[in-house]
């Protein structure tokens, strides 16, 4: 099974975490970051992908 992992947007600090998915966004629970469009932008800053970092 994989770790899950989460990632945090370097512009407002909104977390996103590949267990919980964003349903906001259409990205269902189990959606892992390597499946997320580029195009995708933080729900909450409008931030690209690019801005997001992943929290070791």
């Amino acid at each position: 099974m994989a770790e899950f992992k989460k990632y945090r947007c370097q512009e407002c600090e909104h977390v996103y975490d590949e267990e919980q998915g964003d349903s906001d966004s259409g990205l269902a629970p189990g959606t892992l970051w390597d499946d997320i469009p580029d195009d995708w932008a933080c729900p909450i800053c409008g931030a690209p992908k690019s801005f997001f970092k992943l929290m070791e």
